[in-house]
């Protein structure tokens, strides 16, 4: 029993939990503007949220394996250990994990579109067909195989293309099957934090990344410009979702979602001040939850 307690709880440890609530933002806020419009479908909401978790659950395992097998989690490395790192699950058994949460995966999207679309909407369909076998692509090649995008600096580009765009405005069309021009701010908004997460993430580890030669976009900036380009993100999606807000304006309670910007400019002044890229593990978390915490807000001061 306690040898199973063990395995699972070190299983749990590899999905990386402290992840999921960033991945399943974008689909909140467009549930709430579905919801608006009198669009929402729980059933939908509850398969794409499943869809979600699997495949950023997919998307970890693959980053612990792709770094590990390339010897990238090495002792250099900053953030928390990683499985095959410490040796507490082999490539092998990573590598099967693997396997069995792709299926997962392409059943959960299968079943998504069959429920959204159906066969009313085949061109629907068959774009989400194809969103959905890309999505399961981006997850595995991040940092797996010769050509692994997050070795070459692209990294970035996908946050805010599927955890912004295509979560955000994908969401919203599993709903309404069309899309509103109400879902570009927030999908905008939800894409830049995102690339936020992931460039706070690359400036804590630029150092070990460089040594392994893993080309993130922090490392090709270097850190003085990383931190740049972080406030950029940052202040951008303040900017958009503020822009939203005045935009889609009805009363004071749209626009509740800016205590939000309390916890993004302590983010971004803690950024500013630090010089230790150890420091800024723990505001990973910080800027995920925040992400999260926003999307909720945007999403229910829309719908008040």
């Amino acid at each position: 029993m306690d040898s199973m307690k063990k395995n699972i709880t070190l299983w749990v440890s590899a999905m990386r939990l402290r992840t999921l609530p960033l991945s399943v933002s974008g689909i909140i806020v467009a549930s709430f503007l579905a919801e608006y419009n009198g669009l929402f479908n729980y059933k939908i909401f509850v398969l794409a949220i499943l869809t979600t978790l699997s495949l950023q659950i997919l998307s970890n395992l693959a980053n612990d394996y792709g770094d590990g097998v390339k010897g990238t989690d090495n002792d250099d490395r900053v953030g928390p250990q990683r499985a095959i790192q410490s040796g507490a699950i082999n490539p092998e058994n990573m590598f099967n994990a693997i396997r069995i949460n792709i299926l997962i995966s392409i059943g959960l999207a299968f079943s998504l579109i069959f429920l959204a679309f159906g066969s009313r909407h085949f061109w629907l369909t068959l774009l989400f067909f194809v969103l959905g076998v890309f999505s399961v692509v981006a997850s595995i090649k991040y940092t797996v195989g010769e050509k692994a995008y997050g070795y070459r600096g692209l990294g970035d580009i996908f946050v805010f293309i599927f955890f912004g765009l295509v979560s955000v405005i994908g969401s919203y069309v599993l709903y309404a099957k069309t899309v509103d021009h109400v879902v570009f701010l927030p999908a905008c908004t939800i894409g830049l934090l995102s690339a936020g997460v992931l460039n706070l993430n690359n400036m804590r580890d630029i150092i070990s990344d460089e040594k392994s030669n893993k080309i993130t976009l922090a490392v090709k900036l270097g850190s003085k410009n990383a931190k740049k380009y972080h406030f950029a993100l940052i202040v951008l999606a303040i900017c958009l979702s503020g822009l939203f807000g005045i935009l889609y304006y009805t009363s004071p309670f749209n626009l509740i979602f800016m205590i939000a910007y309390v916890p993004l400019l302590l983010h971004l002044k803690k950024v500013y001040f630090n010089e230790e890229p150890r420091n800024l593990d723990p505001e990973l978390k910080k800027l995920a939850l925040t992400t999260f915490f926003l999307a909720i807000l945007m999403g229910i001061g829309h719908l008040l």
